[in-house]
This record gives structure tokens, C-alpha cells and sequence, in this order.
């Protein structure tokens, strides 16, 4: 599972979802790995959750070596759990603002492994990244639920037995909610959907949904929100390089038919890959809810007679298979409210390799040719990857780290109050590090085992 802040590798352990957020708890969180052993208990209330909640559900990810644990710096083995959650910080951004640490003894409402472990309906749990346990739908019992908030309640002792054990007869489970996105009111914009699809266990799935617009006129967006279930990597919209005329670009694949990247069994689909190459970014989100507004007079523009293709990514770690779902509502204005076209940002590196059983850092620039104005930025990455900053570059040397993110499945998007300005040659940097834990080497590639180094952004000219 991702932890309590940050992300596990596929296939290393549980991973969870709730209220259309991914959070965590499992074997991904922040904090120093480091301290003295401890011998494990062998019974006691924090033994039990130890034996029965930890060790089961979350140590998989967060197990001395991995590299969920060294990205988060959290081990949770029955040596060390209790020592490296007690008055702990989080690493989480979030957790940290709100002053959250791992276990807060006396305060489950502001111990952050509650908020992983509570999947209520309208609890802010979300807001602290995946739930946990990941790898499922449903959640802990509602009896295991309430025996850890009682024990963190009761001073979150490691020895003792200070919680009643019927309470974990309550067997009923809590369950990942979901509440598809609302369209816009009518006049007001558009929504664009991938309806529910099976996500296989233990796999992952990457498909595209071509879709017309049947807009006269263009269409002027000045807001993009979007929403995904539970499991979810990514969800990009693209339109095509209507300025590329040979083929694969001079075709458009059928509108409304869902392209599978892989086959069942993972094979790559050759010809739902094609219309890659003619693909412009145009909107998306790495979070399962997003929400973004240009500033006033800025919108993006749609040419009469668009089309979107929508692109969405699931990987699921888990035993058993969940559904994916998305949707994105694209918010209209009146041309006659917009001063300022904004263009979108992505810029790539796919020529790195990353050898295996090492740490690899690539640093990658992309100068600007005219004075460029940028709105809002964010990063993407795979499940190796550790860190991910974006440095703006001026001519004259001088760097300065604009964005940092270390969660690959959700990465941080960031808007700027006071938006960057870069003349040219300026540069946006991107110095990404990955750990390639595999016996492997690893380059550029689709799949989350294979690696990315991508910007993505908001800017006007």
C-alpha cells in the first residue's frame, strides 16, 4: 500500500480507496526509517493490532528494504512499528500543515493512521492521500475501526490490555464510496466519461475513449475538473496535431469505442497505440478529484467540431478486481470573458536508462524560446521513482526549485499565486530520482514498472 505519505510500488503489497481518493497506510509513509529495534510483543492491545491489522495489511509495503520504506521512511515489522508511529511527524504535505503526526497518544482525530484506517463517508481521510488497506474496497471492520481509535484514545500504550476485544465482533465492513461527477448545469460547460470497467487483479490497465464534441463553435474553457475511482493512476484528455497530415496522423479512431492498450494478458495492442503519436495535451489529473480555474481571462481554447481523446490508467495490486470509472467536466465562457489564451506544457524525456539494483538521478532541461508565463505545474513518474523536482533555469545559471513531489501515483499539482515568468533562454528543469530496486534496467515506457520523466503544465505567452 502507499503509506502514511507516500506510495508503494505495484505488486509489493495492499492498496486502498475511498470517498474517490486514494489513501494510505500501508507500507508507504514518511518519516525516518532509522532506531533501535525493539523485540516484538506478544500480547496486549497493540500487539493485537500489530498481529491483526499491521502486519496483514500494511507491512507488506512498509518492510525493512523496500522500496516503499525507503521512500517513506516508514518500516512497520513488529520491531519497529510502534517506535517509528508514536509523536512521529508525517511526511505527508498535508499531514504536516495540519500538524498530524503518525499516532497522537489521547487524539485518534489527530493521529494520521485513524485518518488512513477511517473510510467514513464525509470523513476528510482523503485529504492525507491513500487509505489503507490498499489493494481492496473495502476497508477495516467496523469493530477493528473503533478497537485501534479506543486505543489511541487510551494513550496509544505498547503494553497492556486497555481496549475490550468484543468490540471486533462488529464484523460489518467499511466500503470505498463513490459519487459520480455531476455535470455542469446546462450552458455551462460539458462532461466527458469512461464509464465503470473491470480493472483485472494484480495487473493494470491503460485504455482510451475517443469522443466528439459536436461544437460549432469554439469553445473557450476556463475550468477542468474530473473525477476517478478508487485505484486510479491517471486520467488525461488529448486532442490531435491537426498540423501532422500523413498517416497514423491523418486518421481519427472511432468515436466512443473503448481501445484497450494491452490484451488480457498483456500483450501490446499496436494499433490502439498509433494515434499516440498525433496526440497535443490538453487537460488531466494524476489525483483521483481535480479541480482547476485559470485565472479570470484565461481559458483554453477548442476549435469548432473538436474532439477529445481521453486516456485513463488504473493499476490495481490486489487479489481481487475492482472497477475503474472517470469523468472530466470541461467549463465553458463566452469568448467575449477571455483576454488571454492559455497553452498547455508537456515536455519529456524519454531517452534515460536506469541500471539496475541502483539510485539514478537525471537532470533534463527545456529552455523556452519566447517569454512564457506559467499558471500551474505538475510532474509524472512511475513506481520507482522517489522524487521528482522542477527547477526554473534563467540564462545567466541560477536555479530555483519550483515544485517537489515524491508520491508517484498522485503527484503533487501546483498553482502558483504568483505566476513564473521565464524569458527566453530560461529553462524549466526537471531532476527526477528513481530507485530500481528490480534486476532490471529500466527505461522510458507505459506500463507503472517502466519509468517516466514527464512536466506537465498551464502557461500563456
Amino acid at each position: 500500500m502507499p503509506s502514511l505519505s507516500g506510495v508503494c510500488p505495484p505488486r509489493s503489497g495492499w492498496r486502498v480507496r475511498a470517498a474517490g481518493m486514494l489513501v494510505v497506510l500501508s507500507a508507504c509513509s514518511g518519516g525516518d526509517a532509522g532506531g533501535t529495534a525493539v523485540a516484538p510483543l506478544a500480547d496486549g492491545t497493540f500487539a493485537r493490532i500489530q498481529r491483526t491489522i499491521i502486519e496483514p495489511s500494511c507491512a507488506g509495503c512498509h518492510r525493512s528494504g523496500s522500496s516503499g520504506a525507503r521512500q517513506s521512511g516508514l518500516v512497520l515489522s513488529a520491531d519497529s512499528s510502534y517506535q517509528q508511529m508514536l509523536n512521529v511527524p508525517s511526511v505527508h504535505p498535508r499531514a504536516r500543515a495540519d500538524g498530524l503526526p503518525r499516532i497522537r497518544p489521547f487524539r485518534a482525530d489527530s493521529s494520521l493512521l485513524y485518518h488512513k484506517l477511517a473510510w467514513i463517508p464525509g470523513h476528510h481521510s482523503a485529504d492525507y492521500g491513500n487509505l489503507m488497506p490498499m489493494g481492496t474496497t473495502q476497508g477495516l471492520s467496523m469493530g477493528q475501526l473503533e478497537y485501534v481509535r479506543r486505543w489511541i484514545e487510551a494513550g496509544a500504550p505498547r503494553t497492556g490490555h486497555v481496549v475490550d476485544t468484543t468490540i471486533l465482533r462488529d464484523a460489518r465492513l467499511q466500503v470505498a464510496s463513490f459519487t459520480p461527477l455531476a455535470p455542469p448545469a446546462p450552458g455551462a460547460g460539458l462532461q466527458l466519461t469512461v464509464d465503470s470497467f473491470p480493472v483485472p487483479p494484480r495487473n493494470e490497465r491503460e485504455l482510451f475513449l475517443y469522443r466528439t464534441l459536436g461544437n460549432r463553435e469554439a469553445l473557450y474553457v476556463s475550468r477542468i475538473e474530473s473525477r476517478m475511482r478508487p485505484g486510479s493512476h491517471h486520467l488525461l484528455l488529448y486532442t490531435f496535431d491537426e498540423s501532422r497530415t500523413t498517416f497514423p496522423c491523418n486518421l481519427r479512431p472511432p468515436a466512443n469505442v473503448v481501445r484497450d492498450l494491452r490484451t488480457a494478458e498483456g500483450i501490446p495492442i499496436a494499433v490502439n497505440m498509433l494515434p499516440m503519436a498525433c496526440h497535443v495535451f490538453f487537460a488531466g489529473a494524476m489525483t483521483p478529484e481535480f479541480d482547476y480555474r485559470f485565472p479570470p481571462g484565461v481559458a483554453l481554447r477548442l476549435p469548432p467540431n473538436a474532439a477529445i481523446d481521453l486516456n485513463v490508467h488504473y493499476v490495481n495490486t490486489s487479489p481481487a478486481p475492482f472497477p475503474g470509472q472517470a469523468a472530466a467536466n470541461l467549463y465553458t465562457v463566452d469568448r467575449s470573458a477571455v483576454r488571454i489564451e492559455a497553452r498547455t506544457l508537456n515536455l519529456a524525456n524519454t531517452s534515460f536508462t536506469l541500471p539496475p539494483g541502483q539510485r539514478t538521478t537525471v537532470r533534463t532541461a527545456f529552455p523556452v524560446a519566447s517569454r512564457t508565463t506559467i499558471l500551474a505545474l505538475t510532474s509524472h513518474m512511475h513506481a520507482l521513482g522517489e522524487r521528482f523536482e522542477i527547477r526554473v533555469r534563467r540564462a545567466g545559471g541560477a536555479e530555483t526549485v519550483v515544485y517537489t513531489n515524491t508520491d508517484w501515483e498522485h503527484p503533487a499539482f501546483q498553482q502558483f499565486a504568483t505566476p513564473l515568468v521565464l524569458e527566453p533562454g530560461d529553462a524549466l528543469v526537471s531532476v527526477v530520482t528513481w530507485n530500481n530496486v528490480t534486476d532490471r534496467t529500466v527505461r522510458f515506457g507505459l506500463l507503472s514498472s517502466d519509468e517516466m520523466d514527464i512536466i506537465f503544465g498551464y502557461a500563456v505567452q
